[in-house]
């Protein structure tokens, strides 16, 4: 059914699930291949398509479709196209060309295959797309328009009422021919005319209101990115994509349920252009799923670039942002989000999938592999009073404590520490187990510091203004970890720990979710009013010494804070600056 050349599996970074789950469109894929619907000589069995318009940033939804679609390809050895809809010169630019082809490969896909590069734009095709627009005109099933958009607007009608036909629907063809020629040659300003599809005698009485006389192409005097100023006439979405598909031998063109009622128009004009010998038998099939409507974040272009241009956030790449690039930044691997749109499956009905579902996704895949680290994020200084000053004794750790094969790393015990503010508690509660002060004739608290001594709290430090500033303690000699005298010493705290001389300091980033709601901009309301004052706080860290050696992308554990990322921007060779990619447990489940 498949041959090497054409098997995008050896393309993809990443592999499919052992088993992948089952879903209505895996089923009429089963279906069409058992009834040889789309069998062709020479052609892969399955050829799908990702048609992104180059006008913005892909984000977490557009990772969906890519998954989807390359992935489909993959498992039953086809192949998926990269297409540009880049049919909107007024919006459209090379920066978005070059990011979301950056955005795919990341992703784990590529369109290069043994045969070919499959890169297309739908300007690749203006020649042809002109050509059967005339074509249509001459087959009287489309006409030039020379209403005012206010007057086609009127006309239109609206779910209650029925259209009213346009006073030039029935213009000679001759007539249309020339004024649609005259469009081309920049004769007319922009709005002035119009292209119709003429679908049905009656189209203007359809219950479909995509259906009433759809525009096919509109006069805009702009540059385009790739044509330049050769055209002053743009084909529309609705116009361009289906042709697109069939030129391309597109079997399986999906998309998602918003384009649910463009489906009969879509069907109209490969079956039209096919009877006119534009492109052969069978012609493809448009197939919707609904879109991924996940909580806590916004999709909508308009409204991410809001925050971008008023300064909410610091540009696409935001950590903090749901565009593809914006999770890479924040540490989200490949994988998590392959695995993740894996278990979110494909659905025809709409619904929302909770931020949990992505985070856990990122979880699960970070844990086996991420190597483990000591940070401490909001540092408080432990005096050691009794250990010898100027002196230090090693301490080792698993790089990752299920995977010996990694390995382990070596961290310094001296005099002075740093440890986590909340570790030390001056009046504790019920049941805290770190650090407390002695109490009249009872000692302070004992507790392990982790891979290191037992140590007991002997009294602590204020300033003028009664803040702690630091902790002393006594260590025990014979407590180390891994010794025989370590089991002598039961305690309940074992906290993290780094030394104060041969600590790295570094900038580390905790990011959350960048609203508080999770339906931000449901019913019109004003998403900005949710954001989350709490989305990014930014802390002087002290690490352990090893990582300085961090290079930007490798992510890690802090033990009992999180999985963080070496910024791949602000990063410098000996000094990383690290994201908080996600905490070790879901805090907004409560």
């Amino acid at each position: 059914m498949s041959n090497e050349k054409n098997n995008p599996a050896a393309n993809a970074r990443t592999a499919p699930a052992a088993t992948p789950s089952p879903n209505f469109l895996r089923t009429i894929i089963d279906n069409d291949l058992a009834a040889g619907t789309h069998a062709r000589p020479g052609m892969p069995p399955v050829i799908t398509r990702f048609p992104p318009e180059p006008n913005g940033y892909l984000h977490v939804g557009h990772a969906k479709s890519i998954c989807l679609n390359f992935g489909l390809a993959r498992d039953y050895g086809g192949r998926c196209h990269l297409r540009f809809d880049d049919t909107n010169p007024e919006k459209e630019d090379q920066e978005y060309v070059d990011t979301i082809m950056d955005s795919v490969k990341w992703l784990g896909f590529s369109w290069e295959y043994g045969d070919g590069e499959y890169l297309h734009y739908a300007s690749d095709y203006f020649d042809k797309l002109y050509e059967m627009a005339e074509y249509l005109i001459r087959e009287g099933k489309a006409y030039v328009d020379s209403q005012s958009p206010e007057e086609m607007a009127k006309n239109r009608g609206n779910f209650s009422t029925p259209g009213t036909n346009s006073p030039f629907r029935n213009r000679p063809v001759e007539e249309s021919l020339q004024l649609f020629r005259d469009m081309k040659a920049g004769k007319y300003k922009d709005g002035e005319h119009i292209l119709r599809a003429k679908m049905s005698e009656d189209a203007m009485s359809s219950p479909n209101m995509t259906n009433r006389d759809p525009a096919l192409y509109r006069i805009r005097h702009a540059h385009h990115h790739r044509t330049g100023d050769a055209w002053c006439i743009y084909p529309m979405y609705d116009y361009t994509h289906p042709i697109s598909d069939a030129l391309e031998s597109i079997t399986h063109s999906i998309c998602t349920l918003e384009f649910q009622d463009h489906r009969p128009m879509y069907d109209w004009l490969v079956a039209t252009l096919a009877d006119g010998g534009f492109f052969p038998r069978p012609v493809p099939r448009q197939y919707e799923m609904a879109r991924l409507n996940l909580t806590y974040v916004v999709t909508s272009k308009r409204k991410l670039r809001e925050l971008v241009d008023t300064g909410v956030v610091t540009g696409w790449d935001d950590p903090r942002m749901p565009t593809i690039v914006g999770l890479r930044r924040r540490g989200y691997t490949p994988e998590s989000i392959q695995l993740f749109c894996e278990r979110i499956g494909v659905s025809k009905a709409d619904g929302w999938i909770d931020m949990s579902t992505l985070e856990g996704a990122l979880r699960d895949d970070l844990d086996p592999k991420a190597p483990r680290a000591i940070a401490v994020l909001r540092p408080l200084k432990l005096i050691v009073d009794n250990f010898p000053e100027g002196e230090s004794v090693e301490c080792t750790s698993p790089v990752h404590p299920h995977h010996p094969e990694m390995g382990m790393r070596s961290f310094p015990f001296t005099r002075e520490l740093w440890i986590e503010q909340e570790d030390f508690m001056e009046t504790p509660t019920k049941g805290y187990h770190r650090f407390t002060p002695p109490v009249g004739d009872q000692p302070g608290s004992r507790v392990r510091l982790k891979y290191g001594f037992v140590v007991e709290c002997t009294g602590y430090d204020k300033d003028e203004n009664g803040k702690i500033t630091a902790v002393h303690v006594k260590y025990f000699e014979d407590s180390k970890s891994g010794t025989p005298g370590a089991d002598n010493y039961k305690v309940k705290g074992n906290i993290t720990w780094v030394s104060a001389a041969t600590a790295l300091e570094a900038e580390v980033r905790l990011y959350d979710r960048l609203f508080t709601e999770p339906q931000p901009d449901a019913g019109g309301k004003d998403f900005k009013a949710a954001l989350n004052p709490n989305a990014l706080e930014t802390v002087k860290a002290y690490l352990e010494p090893g990582m300085k050696d961090a290079v930007a992308d490798q992510r890690f554990q802090f033990e009992r804070h999180g999985y963080f990322v070496a910024d791949r921007v602000d990063s410098t060779p000996g000094k990383p600056v690290f994201n908080r990619v996600t905490t070790l447990k879901d805090s907004w489940g409560k």
